[in-house]
């Protein structure tokens, strides 16, 4: 590890992660992954590692529900609902097709098992009545998901249903797909249910079992959904963790459910086999105390806080190198958590993350008022039998007898 102090103006802008695309040892090309739209990214960081027309708007089937399951997931979060609440079957969510879990109308069932026949078997009405418990009506529930993605930052999706039966202009694309499943992966409690592999509901009388394929096969897969419609083709949106790496692939409109599972595994093998995620270091100049001028303390302690995890070729993490960089010529008032400086993480020239410097604590600017506030208090505290203690470098009444010594009188001078 390498640091450096730099001293240089201090930046006004707060300094916020960013990320810049590395090259891996080896690339992969389109033709090894079988399907029009495939995407790879890495969820921690979000960076995008393999893209096969990414922002071509495609149907996606039942991928949709993992946009359907984020908001249920919210809703639990939030305690708009819980596992335990009874939803009841409307006519509207009993008479969808495709895949289901044939609930009539007026069928009660848990939240809980509920989410289990939407994420283990992909059951469309299940979850059409999920959304309508959550949002009152499919419709409004629709209106909360086309949020949501623009929220994301979703600019390929259009939702039209919130299950994905094939419907006009119901589209998305590989990015927006990658980007709302690693918002659902951050509500920990979805991997309950995407690592199912057979389960039941109505106390066993129904059988589920996982349309994800690769929860048996795939070392580290963890989810995520999978969707399949004439219109749409095989897709699949799979997550899997190796070694703290935490990989999303999606493959939109494979010919087959064999391509979409082999395209899928071709995406993860090649996240694995080439990126690898290291922790953030702070240099200890990061948090060397800095020079305050004219403030009650002569320096401010300072701290970093990182966040996340750095994504880096395999066998590069020796070589990350870090940049401190901090303001001249400080001066108070300074405030708990202003920002002082940065420190630049770097790895062959590019930069990974960049953590700000922060003020510990508060430093106030010296005046008369704050010295003779300083001064009132010590004295207080002395009593009135008590001698002038020296003053020792460092301390606020230190630096404002620096400050003020001309401004008071011989007597007065006997605070040394």
């Amino acid at each position: 590890m390498k640091g450096k102090r730099i001293a240089a103006g201090l930046l006004a802008v707060l300094l916020i992660g960013l990320s810049v695309p590395m090259r891996a040892a080896s690339a992969l090309s389109e033709e090894e992954v079988k399907a029009p739209a495939a995407v790879l990214m890495e969820a921690q960081t979000g960076r995008v590692l393999y893209e096969k027309n990414p922002h071509e708007k495609r149907p996606c089937a039942s991928i949709t529900k993992v946009m359907t399951l984020l908001l249920v997931m919210e809703a639990l979060d939030a305690g708009k609902i819980s596992l335990t609440d009874t939803v009841t079957t409307s006519a509207h969510a009993a008479s969808m097709g495709g895949s289901d879990i044939w609930l009539k109308e007026g069928e009660t069932m848990s939240v809980d098992d509920m989410l289990k026949a939407t994420v283990v078997a992909s059951a469309n009405d299940a979850a059409v009545a999920l959304a309508e418990y959550v949002a009152g009506s499919e419709e409004d529930f629709l209106r909360q998901m086309n949020e949501k993605a623009q929220e994301l930052g979703m600019a390929d999706t259009t939702f039209k249903n919130c299950n994905g039966l094939d419907e006009e202009g119901h589209l998305t694309s590989a990015y927006d797909v990658a980007v709302m499943s690693r918002e659902l992966m951050k509500h920990k409690k979805i991997f309950d249910y995407t690592m199912i592999w057979i389960d039941y509901v109505r106390d066993g009388q129904t059988q589920l079992v996982n349309t994800n394929k690769l929860i048996k096969s795939y070392k580290g897969i963890t989810g995520l959904k999978t969707g399949t419609t004439g219109q749409a083709g095989s897709c699949i949106s799979a997550t899997a963790e190796r070694d703290g790496v935490q990989l999303i692939a999606v493959v939109l409109g494979a010919a087959n459910t064999k391509d979409r599972f082999s395209a899928a595994s071709t995406l993860l093998d090649y996240g694995f086999a080439n990126w690898s995620v290291a922790t953030p270091q702070v240099p200890p100049e990061a948090v060397a105390p800095i020079p305050v001028l004219n403030g009650m303390f002569d320096q401010v302690e300072t701290t970093v806080t990182t966040d996340g995890v750095l994504l880096i070729p395999k066998g590069k993490d020796t070589e990350i190198q870090y940049q401190v960089t901090v303001g001249e010529n400080l001066t108070a008032p300074v405030e708990e958590g202003q920002v002082l400086g940065k420190v630049t993480c770097t790895l062959d020239g590019e930069i990974l993350k960049e953590y700000n410097i922060l003020a510990k604590t508060s430093i106030p600017e010296i005046t008369f008022s704050s010295v003779f506030q300083l001064l009132f208090r010590q004295l207080v505290s002395m009593g009135p039998s008590a001698r002038p203690c020296p003053l020792k470098k460092g301390t606020a009444l230190f630096a404002a007898r620096q400050k003020y010594t001309k401004c008071t009188s011989k007597q007065d001078s006997q605070i040394i």
